[in-house]
């Protein structure tokens, strides 16, 4: 089993809290029966656009995907860096932004996990802000980081602390 980066942009039928967890949990039931299962959802504050995790075989994810009419913009086979998949507890860490780097091209999954275990110990400097994980494409095309932090502004400092750009910034919606 290998995990799964799905990045959709939602319609408008999906576009409220109850429609999103209708479709979620469809999804959850489709990548079920097909022996795979969602790992992780977030979605965009006015829930635009939504990053879902899924964990099982790729073609069991893609036909769930096209069960429960989820629109695919993206999907990626990812590593998870900074906790193992059972560590992950969306719903009672509050994170609240997601950040999306394109990475250069000449980088490699071990050039990227060295710069990370180098860099990452300047998140100390900005304690407003909490890292909790990083989703790595294995094509070292993008990462996600997902963070709790007061605000945008909080989370940009948080980047520059560790030398890392910003693609795009989303706030997300905590977990409940």
């Amino acid at each position: 089993m290998a995990l799964y980066l799905i990045e959709s942009s939602l319609d408008g039928n999906t576009r409220e809290k109850g429609a999103f967890r209708a479709r979620t949990d469809e999804l959850q039931r489709e990548l079920g029966e097909r022996g795979a299962k969602l790992l992780e959802v977030q979605v965009s504050q006015g829930f635009e656009r939504a990053f879902f995790i899924a964990d099982g075989g790729e073609e069991a994810v893609r036909a769930a995907l096209a069960a429960a009419s989820v629109p695919v913009e993206l999907l990626k086979e990812v590593r998870l860096i900074g906790k193992q998949p059972e560590e992950v507890q969306p719903q009672g860490e509050g994170l609240n932004y997601l950040v999306e780097w394109n990475l250069p091209e000449h980088l490699t999954m071990e050039q990227y996990l060295e710069r990370k275990k180098k860099n990452s110990v300047h998140y100390a400097e900005v304690p407003e802000v909490s890292f909790s994980r990083t989703y790595v494409c294995e094509d070292m095309t993008k990462c996600l980081c997902f963070y709790k932090a007061p605000d945008e502004e909080a989370v940009k400092r948080a980047r520059e602390a560790v030398h890392a750009p910003i693609d795009a910034l989303t706030a997300i919606r905590p977990q409940e």
